[in-house]
């Protein structure tokens, strides 16, 4: 059975992944309107991630016994000048999950509920290569600037993810 602590705040934690969905959904509309295809398709593909995300932790309150409380989202920025802008948005706000995460898994300790805590330790794993992957795109981008010939690169290579 999943405590009450541990069960608001894995709800608090569905609405931040659906949050996260929201942005990257946002990011999507922002790129495919600049034209850039290939990071529209990596942001997409970044959205059904987080559902993923979500749903991970809506299940886990189901399976051991607590209830799902869904809340409003907060609606997300829809404007971004220019793909290291969005980029950068994405980094930050991958950080600001880690921190949820690790905050998470502070309270499982505390409560002593080792399911939450070996649950939690995918997330812990997940949010290294979500920074990881997020990181080295601002880096990329960085170097580029605005060189048109270097994005049309970069968005192709991004493509990818989305295939």
């Amino acid at each position: 059975m999943i405590g009450d602590k541990v069960a608001d705040a894995f709800n608090k934690q569905i609405n931040e992944e659906i949050a996260s969905a929201y942005i990257y959904l946002s990011m999507v509309g922002w790129f495919e309107q600049a034209g850039f295809e290939g990071m529209a398709a990596w942001m997409r593909a970044q959205w059904q991630e987080e559902l993923g995300h979500a749903m991970k932790f809506f299940d886990n309150i189901v399976s051991r016994g607590g209830k799902v409380v869904l809340e409003a989202v907060k609606k997300p920025k829809t404007d971004w000048t220019s793909p290291l802008e969005a980029f950068t948005d994405a980094y930050k706000h991958e950080q600001y999950i880690t921190g949820r995460i690790n905050d998470l898994v502070e309270l499982a300790r505390k409560e002593k509920d080792n399911a939450a805590e070996v649950f939690l330790s995918w997330f812990v794993s997940e949010q290294v290569e979500e920074e990881d992957s997020t990181q080295k795109i601002v880096q990329t981008l960085e170097k580029v600037k605005d060189t048109a010939g270097a994005l049309v690169m970069i968005d192709r290579e991004l493509g990818r993810r989305g295939a």
